[in-house]
């Protein structure tokens, strides 16, 4: 890790997926780590000024999963070895202008770099299309925020959230077929309806509804007995009200500095802030094996804070969830 260097603000808000509406409908079938691969690859091509061309690799570290992705560092680079082999043959099917059918891999080349813990890819054109023509009134297009799907832990949660975060605080119909296509479901998969809600939808709504900043609903669309589709309604969960007083009261207080409520996990993703990075990286040797290891550097901080969490008081804990790598 030598000495882990923290992002700027500005780059840690960076995180953003952008692309136009007829990729983010399209139908596909790509897993949920291959489909967090290609949220990154879009996120760094297009925010960090990387390059989107369709002869360019774009190299993704496993240590940028691991950590965007909360994931140990090992299981990263299993992950990033397992795409190499499966990630090629991955295609997709959209609409074009002139409304012909198109098909389309995602990438036309893939590497695994032994000796760096990383992949590269190169994007097909039909990808870079639909990720560098997007200036708000040409295209219409989709974004968001990589947090919002990073803690998803299933590929049907992240596209249903692509999906209905496409319109924002709107009900939307769903054509049974195409909507099983478009979450990524083969022909005979769940291809009852009680197994598809039981192990596919109603899963998905309910991990949406847990991690995400929108809240979902649905209802059947039905001709006769049969559900012929859905009208999935999505609402942006109201914005916590800050109270400048209970505030100024808490800093105060010191409430401000403490734990309290706080998991594992969040404790873990704190210490990974580029913030508490830059904040607190003097505590250890230089010549620390943490430096290295980001996994050694969680593990310690993590203890750290809960032995006493009093002497991190640069700036409130809970702050340092706001500013996620």
């Amino acid at each position: 890790m030598s000495n882990p260097q923290p992002q700027s603000q500005q780059d840690v808000k960076m995180d953003k997926v952008v692309k136009t509406n007829r990729l983010n409908t399209c139908i596909q079938n790509l897993s949920l780590a291959e489909l967090r691969l290609m949220q990154l690859a879009i996120v760094d091509a297009r925010e960090k000024q990387q390059g989107i061309t369709a002869d360019k690799p774009l190299f993704i570290s496993a240590l940028r999963y691991a950590e965007r992705f909360d994931v140990e560092k090992h299981t990263a680079y299993e992950v990033l070895k397992q795409i190499e082999k499966t990630l090629f043959d991955r295609r997709f099917t959209f609409v074009n202008d002139r409304q012909n059918e198109v098909k389309s891999r995602w990438i036309s080349q893939v590497e695994y770099h032994k000796g760096e813990g990383g992949i590269s890819i190169i994007f097909t054109p039909a990808v870079v299309n639909e990720i560098t023509r997007i200036n708000g009134f040409e295209r219409a297009f989709t974004e968001y925020l990589l947090e919002q799907t990073a803690l998803l832990n299933s590929v049907y949660s992240v596209r249903l959230y692509e999906l209905l975060i496409q319109w924002k605080n709107k009900t939307q119909k769903f054509e049974l077929e195409l909507f099983r296509e478009q979450l990524g479901l083969g022909v005979n998969e769940y291809k009852r309806m009680s197994d598809f809600k039981r192990r596919v939808l109603k899963p998905a709504i309910s991990e949406i509804n847990d991690k995400t900043d929108i809240e979902v609903s649905y209802a059947d669309i039905k001709n006769g007995r049969n559900i012929i589709g859905f009208e999935i309604t999505n609402k942006q969960k109201p914005q916590p009200k800050k109270d400048k007083d209970k505030d100024d009261i808490k800093a105060q207080n010191g409430d401000l500095f403490t734990i309290d409520g706080l998991s594992d996990a969040q404790l873990a993703r704190i210490t990974r802030s580029p913030y508490f990075i830059k904040d607190y990286s003097r505590r250890i040797s230089p010549n620390s094996d943490m430096n290295k290891d980001m996994s050694l550097w969680t593990a310690h901080f993590v203890q750290e804070l809960k032995k006493d969490a009093s002497k991190f008081n640069k700036r409130p804990i809970k702050d340092y969830l706001d500013y996620i790598i």
